[in-house]
């Protein structure tokens, strides 16, 4: 397993730099494979590069102990000052791809409708980062967002976009506070833009308790 792996990432490699070369005999292009200056890597770095990046570590254990299954309590705003609204859901946690990402389904009510959701929680060796992603059967689009670990709240600010109906072909700027806060709670404040004013407010709250 540990010999294909190599080569996965050695072909890779080859891949990515015959794609650079390309680039720079077409350099009258504007699109290219990157901005930055190209740097080469001999074949030893790259590799043990690429085996750190794929290999679960300390924060992968961290977003594993949510494991399992939750109940939510959700409170809504949909602009700022308005009166919230308040649903409940189920939430199922696992992870996926031997311990390196999470997947999370959620399922409930929302404004009176069916409401489901997928979520993709990992954490990016090589960023430094966490990542996630979000679907849901109320829109088409994904949301994508990064955030920073804060040990002394024990939680991650994500911040992102996500698509805005009301704004055709537009973004709208995101931002959202995941607490850890013991092993049987946690707590997601979303926060956005006001869609009368354009600043941000907080939009939802949920709060998740094992069951």
């Amino acid at each position: 397993m540990k010999k294909l792996f190599l080569a996965f990432c050695t072909a890779t490699l080859f891949i990515a730099c015959d794609k650079v070369k390309v680039d720079m005999k077409n350099s009258d292009k504007k699109d290219s494979l990157t901005n930055d200056e190209w740097k080469p890597v001999d074949s030893a770095t790259a590799t043990k590069a690429w085996m750190d990046y794929a290999t679960p570590g300390e924060m992968q254990k961290m977003i594993a102990k949510a494991d399992g299954n939750w109940n939510g309590e959700t409170t809504m705003w949909m602009e700022d000052g308005a009166q919230p609204m308040t649903s409940k859901s189920e939430a199922t946690n696992k992870m996926m791809f031997d311990g390196r990402y999470q997947m999370s389904t959620h399922k409930g009510n929302m404004m009176g409708m069916p409401f489901e959701g997928v979520s993709i929680l990992g954490y990016d060796n090589s960023k430094k980062k966490f990542v996630s992603t979000w679907i849901d059967n109320m829109g088409t689009g994904i949301m994508n967002m990064e955030g920073d670990w804060n040990s002394s709240s024990k939680s991650i600010e994500f911040k992102g976009k996500m698509t805005d109906p009301s704004r055709p072909g537009k973004d709208c700027n995101v931002r959202e506070v995941f607490t850890f806060v013991d092993d049987n709670t946690q707590k997601i404040e979303m926060f956005g833009p006001d869609p009368k004013t354009g600043k941000e407010f907080k939009t939802m709250e949920i709060k998740f308790t094992r069951k």
